[in-house]
């Protein structure tokens, strides 16, 4: 019997203060968490972003619901807030959580793209 359990995949991408750059780079970082994880819509619970008060062209969620037409999060339930504004911290960066459901003791495999992999360079380096 195949078991699956909650699980919680990160990933961070850096993007421009534009609408395509969040489109684009939002879609890049989701897609690629998705297919490297072997996700289908029905597993993801919820996806969670953060951005940095110098992004403000466009909501990530609404990046990702228009930014691709391969994975369908249309019934999957999507949030932003604002990054806490702590010193020193990279700039025009989005941040994402998806709450999922894999096999149990699947291999988690995060994505940091974009100049995201300052963040986690330890993720950032399994490829």
């Amino acid at each position: 019997m195949n078991m699956k359990r909650l699980y919680a995949l990160r990933g961070a991408t850096g993007a421009e203060n534009t609408a395509d750059s969040i489109r684009s780079n939002v879609s890049e970082m989701c897609l690629t968490l998705f297919q490297k994880n072997n996700l289908s819509p029905e597993d993801i619970v919820s996806i969670q972003f953060t951005m940095m008060s110098d992004l403000t062209a466009m909501n990530p969620a609404a990046a990702l619901r228009r930014g691709q037409n391969e994975f369908d999060v249309s019934n999957i339930a999507l949030f932003t807030s604002q990054e806490a504004q702590i010193d020193n911290s990279p700039e025009k960066m989005i941040r994402v959580l998806v709450t999922c459901y894999l096999p149990e003791k699947s291999e988690l495999h995060h994505v940091y793209i974009n100049g995201g992999e300052k963040l986690r360079p330890d993720f950032a380096s399994k490829k």
